[in-house]
């Protein structure tokens, strides 16, 4: 058997930061990964995607075109982002859809995020700074900053305390 690496696509016009960490069976096009970030086993990341400096992508996860992930953030396992509110493989009239055909919705996750396992993440919302999205919510709407929610549509838990640096 080969090496690893071998089992990476990393397409040309990825940027990558200094101390990327990637694990095999990773396919990246087009996004930007900062410093010290570790991208798990089957991750996608695709084109336009903008990752930050020390966020944590965990295996199985799927970050689509459209999405921003800031600095600090967790990313559980099986976390899949949405960009396109009404997907459809073909028009009308039959012919597969292009690019033009659809509406890109972008999402942002703001610094210091964690978003739990199994987790879904609707296009459009904002993900506040030092949020937790609880394993298997389903987002559809905005998330205040330092607020925990959960479930399927997930809604406010608690707040929680801002994360103060010593």
């Amino acid at each position: 058997m080969g090496n690893a690496a071998n089992y990476k696509r990393i397409a040309p016009d990825v940027k990558l930061g200094q101390g990327v960490k990637i694990y095999a069976f990773v396919n990246m096009y087009g996004c930007e990964i900062g410093h010290d970030s570790k991208i798990g086993t089957f991750v996608e990341i695709q084109k336009g995607a903008k990752i930050g400096c020390n966020v944590k992508i965990s295996s199985h996860s799927f970050i689509c075109e459209g999405v921003t992930i800031e600095d600090e953030v967790f990313i559980g396992h099986n976390v899949s982002f949405i960009n396109d509110r009404y997907p459809r493989a073909t028009n009308e009239d039959g012919t597969m859809q292009l690019d033009s055909d659809w509406t890109l919705e972008k999402t942002l996750i703001k610094r210091r995020a964690s978003i739990g396992t199994g987790s879904t993440i609707m296009c459009g919302v904002t993900i506040g700074e030092n949020a937790i999205i609880g394993a298997g919510s389903v987002v559809i709407h905005d998330v205040p900053d330092n607020t925990i929610v959960a479930g399927n549509p997930a809604h406010i838990i608690r707040q929680i305390a801002p994360t103060v640096r010593k």
